[in-house]
């Protein structure tokens, strides 16, 4: 594996970080190194927080090591004011003079303007890097701004032989609650709950079994 992309790599994981509590902000990784070594990493804060290469610059304690060292992103720094600052400003200023992007940014206020101003200013800028990695991972971002609407997924609980559920009927008689879905399963179902904005289930869904749809 190339260095570029195990930091990559790191990044995605750090990125994870934020699920469920970012949107509709993209939930970035950020690392910083120096001589190979990590001197300072971040992810983004929950929404209207900072994001996360400013977290990463800030965790970094010897601030002079940034004007040699290479910063790692999933995606584009953005380049325009929403609830924070430019990070493209940021990282200009504090002198880094590498940076390395899994991924150009959608958003039409971005869309390749911060790793243009990042040039423009000196910076050498490699991007792509594992993108197809950092698209699986921005999926909810990317189809917001794209396709002008939220990321979903589908889920229902089928017997092997293709049921959804006993006939009313039977289920009367059940003294316990019918579970086709097993331990692991609902497990991750109520993960899918954590990490996503709304849940939308049928009417017969809530007649029949009244969910508390909780994570």
């Amino acid at each position: 594996m190339k260095i570029h992309e195990k930091y990559i790599l790191r990044c995605i994981e750090l990125g994870k970080n934020g699920l469920g509590t970012t949107a509709p902000n993209p939930m970035v990784g950020c690392v910083i190194i120096c001589d190979n070594k990590i001197i300072g990493e971040g992810f983004t804060s929950p929404y209207g927080g900072s994001h996360a290469e400013v977290n990463a610059i800030n965790s970094v304690r010897d601030k002079a090591l940034l004007k040699k060292a290479t910063l790692f992103v999933s995606l584009e720094p953005c380049s325009h004011f929403g609830k924070t600052p430019p990070c493209s400003d940021l990282i200009i200023k504090s002198g880094i003079p590498r940076v390395v992007i899994g991924m150009k940014d959608p958003h039409s206020k971005v869309a390749g303007k911060g790793i243009s101003a990042l040039r423009k200013a000196g910076i050498e800028v490699t991007y792509p890097v594992l993108e197809d990695d950092c698209l699986e991972h921005h999926k909810r971002f990317i189809t917001y701004h794209l396709e002008k609407r939220p990321y979903i997924i589908l889920k229902w609980a089928e017997s092997s032989d293709g049921y959804l559920a006993p006939r009313k009927k039977s289920r009367e008689k059940e003294p316990q609650p019918f579970w086709i879905s097993n331990r692991y399963s609902k497990q991750l179902v109520h993960q899918w709950r954590a990490e996503e904005q709304a849940i939308l289930v049928g009417t017969n869904t809530v007649l029949e079994d009244n969910p508390k749809l909780n994570t």
